[in-house]
């Protein structure tokens, strides 16, 4: 707050205690006016704030509908563009499908050919040492016999050998 000073000539004249009653008059005046400039400036402020407010928010609305807009746009080209691809992507799938079954019975084929001419071959193989294995058996079997005769031949021959032994010994 500015201190007032009162000019000596008007100091002299009012008096001391005029002198002090203007000062407390134009404090108050100072005050009052300080006062009501206050009031004014917060209403010019208030009504400021609010001219503001609508403005921002017609304009928060304006942006609002905007974005609105276009995120609709961009959901609907997304929306394209992932129907596009995925169709792409399953006539891809189909293609591949196709082609991998087609390798799948090239190989199955082939495979059973290889199979076949495996079988083929064990069963001629198999046939074939069944054959020499049947023709050793039968050589074995001979032998075996051959054998059998002759240690049957032997055994008879100690025996009738040992029969005469035991005729002579009781006989003579």
């Amino acid at each position: 707050m500015a201190i007032l000073t009162i000019p000596r000539i008007l100091r002299e004249r009012l008096g001391e205690e005029g002198a002090e009653a203007l000062v407390e008059l134009l404090n108050i005046l100072g005050r009052q006016e300080r006062e009501h400039l206050i009031e004014l400036v917060e209403e010019r402020f208030v009504r400021r704030v609010r001219e503001e407010s609508v403005s921002l928010k017609g304009h928060i609305s304006e942006v609002k509908s905007m974005l609105e807009e276009q995120t609709r746009e961009v959901e609907s080209k997304l929306g394209q563009q992932i129907a596009e691809v995925e169709s792409k992507l399953e006539k891809r799938i189909v293609e591949v499908e196709s082609k991998l079954e087609k390798q799948i019975a090239e190989v199955e084929s082939k495979l059973e050919k290889q199979i076949a001419e495996v079988e083929s071959k064990l069963g001629q193989r198999i046939a074939e040492v069944e054959s020499k294995f049947e023709v050793r058996l039968a050589q074995l079997r001979a032998d075996l016999i051959r054998w059998m005769f002759i240690f049957w031949a032997g055994q008879i021959g100690v025996l009738v050998a040992l029969f005469a032994l035991f005729f002579r010994m009781f006989q003579g």
